[in-house]
Formats: C-alpha cells, structure tokens, sequence
C-alpha cells in the first residue's frame, strides 16, 4: 500500500525487530539530509495530524526531542481504550525515569517522536537494542547527552489490532527498561560505566 501511494518504501529481507527497524531508517534519513525525523507507530494509535506541531518545537529551537503524551488525564487515556495494567505501568515507568534523568515528561512510552538531526547524529543509538527497548535507552541516552525533551497531549485510541505487543512481552520490556535506568543511574554516577552513554 506505501508503495502504491508513491512512498519511499525500504525493505528488510528478514525482520531485525521493532529497534532494528528505527536503526534502518534513521540511517536513511540522515543519508536523504533530513533535519528533523519523525517516528510514528504505523498501527493508527496516534495522530498523524500533530505531527506538524512536535516539529515546530523542534524547527524553532524550543525542543531537541518532542514526544506525543497520550496520558493528559487518566480518564482520557482510559476512555479512549489502554488498559488498565498498561496505563499502570506507563506512570509508573515514567514516574522512575523522570526521578532518574531529571525530565518532567508526562510519558516514556510513547509511538510518536521527533528528533532534531543533531540528536541523531550525536546519541550513539546504533549501540542500543533492536527490540521494543530501544526507545527507552534512546531517551535515557538524550538525556544524558543534556538534550531538551518535551512533549505534547494526543489522545490515546487503543483497538483490538492497534497494538502487538502483549501481557508477557509488556511485561519484559518493563523490566528491560527499569534495568536500562539503573544503568544510566551507576553511570552518572561513575559506578559502572555503559557503553549506551559514552559518546560515539
């Protein structure tokens, strides 16, 4: 269907998941000379329509790194249909991630991002996992390079085929990011140094 639409459409011959796929195509932006880069879940949960504002955070210099917040209220991302555990774990992630980078973010875990070219070419993202992790140590890794995150409110739409991932995988990838703060955490601190956080 992208291709029929006219999109430039870029092919792996096996899948290299869900990081591998951001790695792909941010190396592919770059390559095009792209100043700011969108990624948005392709499972229609966010707007597509906002994504002219988080760029204009970026485009005037107000944002490096502007996420789209589907948790403006808890009744709000409820009602437009995250489950309960979801939501749960989203404010409790963000709540530790938050306290350990120093950001104010309303959410973490979020499908619709935009990165300013000098982010992309300064955090050494080609390091990070190519699993659903990669966006967390993405963020930790903008954060620790001193870059200004930020975040807009869109509404949260959840349906039977908008998401793919599950109980059991959540439940990893929650765990695989609280252990990737802690190692943010030990090295600020000087303790243990992680290769996701030393410059390229």
């Amino acid at each position: 269907m992208a291709k029929q639409l006219g999109l430039h459409v870029i092919q792996h011959v096996k899948n290299l998941g869900y990081g591998g796929n951001q790695k792909t195509c941010y190396r592919a932006a770059l390559d095009a000379g792209a100043e700011i880069v969108v990624m948005i879940h392709p499972d229609y949960q966010y707007d597509g329509r906002l994504v002219s504002y988080i760029t204009g955070l970026i485009h005037d210099h107000v944002c490096d790194v502007v996420l789209g917040n589907r948790i403006r209220t808890r009744r709000e991302a409820l009602a437009g249909g995250m489950p309960l555990y979801k939501y749960l774990a989203n404010r409790s992630l963000t709540v530790v991630e938050n306290l350990a980078t120093g950001q104010n973010l309303g959410e973490w875990h979020s499908g619709l991002r935009a990165y300013s070219r000098e982010v992309l070419e300064t955090v050494p993202w080609e390091r990070n996992s190519n699993d659903f992790v990669f966006d967390c140590e993405f963020l930790l890794q903008a954060a620790a390079f001193g870059f200004r995150i930020g975040d807009i409110p869109v509404p949260a739409r959840y349906f039977q085929e908008a998401s793919s991932i599950g109980f059991r995988r959540s439940v990893r990838y929650g765990w695989g990011s609280l252990y990737r703060v802690l190692r943010y955490a030990l090295h600020r601190l000087k303790i243990w140094p992680c290769p996701l956080f030393a410059p390229r």
